[in-house]
């Protein structure tokens, strides 16, 4: 009778749900934590373990945090008049590690009442600009107008990321929602 490897199998099938993880690619990875090198899969199963325990959401931006506030929201050496309304928390992580935006972050991960509320109590604290870092799409045009509709009351300048053709790409190989963007916002030289 043929056993079964039943245990390996589930880890392939657990490290297939994560992003970009292919069968291919998680059976390597799980051969490689149980056969190669098990010290690596027992040091990714305690990070995991000690992550799943201690992130939460920063109960002001919505980023990651191990504690109530995030490390960026209790930095008061920060501009806390940029805000800059970010898709989810992962974004966060890209902006600071290339340091490229020195305010505070708003996850927005829903337009619930609920958020949208939290937004509003946000800029009323002296929110001067809004700068608005999601994905170029229609749906986030949608998003962008109904923001700045609910806080049309308070001084705020609002703007969003630019947006049109990256640098070395062929037009060939530019959607055309990017192309259309980049011919409208195009710029003098």
């Amino acid at each position: 009778m043929r056993r079964s490897l039943e245990k390996f199998n589930r880890l392939v099938e657990s490290l297939q749900e994560l992003p970009t993880i292919g069968k291919k690619s998680a059976t390597r990875l799980a051969y490689h934590m149980v056969m190669q090198d098990s010290y690596v899969g027992m040091k990714i199963s305690h990070a995991i373990e000690d992550a799943l325990g201690s992130l939460k959401k920063c109960s002001v931006c919505g980023g990651m945090s191990e504690d109530e506030l995030c490390f960026i929201c209790s930095d008061e050496s920060r501009d806390s008049t940029f805000l800059c309304i970010v898709e989810n928390a992962k974004d966060i992580l890209l902006l600071e590690e290339n340091g490229l935006f020195d305010g505070k972050y708003f996850v927005l991960d829903s337009l619930e009442e609920l958020s949208m509320s939290h937004l509003v109590k946000i800029a009323a604290s002296g929110i001067t600009e809004l700068l608005f870092a999601l994905t170029p799409s229609i749906a986030n045009d949608a998003v962008i107008l109904y923001i700045e509709d609910k806080l049309s009351d308070f001084d705020i300048s609002f703007s969003k990321i630019a947006q049109g053709v990256p640098t070395g790409v062929s037009l060939e190989n530019i959607d055309i929602l990017s192309l259309t963007r980049a011919l409208e916002d195009r710029v003098r030289v």
